[in-house]
């Protein structure tokens, strides 16, 4: 019995090394292939991308008109299929998605935007106030802070929220 147990164990120790070599990789000064050594060098420097914006971080941006009047939020990034970018989605009205109306723009109408909003009228100071600001809701950003480099602040689009509910409904067709 024990020499069965003895020989079991040499038999998996023996496979799991076989395993363990297999995975290893070998460098005997063997050049890479061609294929290999092209896909290698066309990466891109990272350095290449600075002054480019994330996708990810554009959609959700809110989007205001010209006026400063918050209008909606980008819902999506709708692209060629060659890559380039041809209309932002922009929710408009609805709460938490709810009764939003979407409508779909020319990404050139759409102007990107890397400095908060600015504060145009005062703070409300007490009951009676009757002074209008138009912001995001959010504190003022600190007269130090520099933009991100990976993501706009907002966008701009010249429509008021009116104006962009009369627009035809983009809806996500299936065929």
């Amino acid at each position: 019995m024990l020499v069965k147990s003895i020989i079991a164990g040499l038999a998996g120790t023996a496979l799991l090394a076989t395993v363990a070599v297999a995975q290893t990789p070998t460098d005997k000064g063997d050049k890479m292939s061609p294929a290999a050594s092209t896909s290698a060098t066309s990466a891109t420097s990272p350095d290449s991308f600075k002054g480019n914006w994330r996708a990810s971080k554009v959609v959700g941006l809110s989007v205001y008109n010209d006026a400063n009047e918050s209008v909606g939020s980008i819902n999506d990034l709708l692209m060629e299929k060659g890559g380039t970018i041809k209309a932002v989605v922009i929710g408009v009205g609805g709460f938490l998605g709810v009764g939003e109306h979407l409508v779909a723009v020319p990404i050139d109408k759409v102007k990107f935007v890397s400095e908060p909003i600015a504060y145009t009228g005062a703070s409300n100071t007490g009951a009676g106030s009757t002074s209008k600001t138009t912001t995001t809701g959010a504190a003022p950003a600190a007269a130090t802070s520099k933009p991100n480099p990976w993501y706009p602040d907002h966008a701009v689009f010249n429509a008021s929220k009116d104006e962009l509910k009369a627009m035809p409904e983009f809806k996500y067709s299936t065929d």
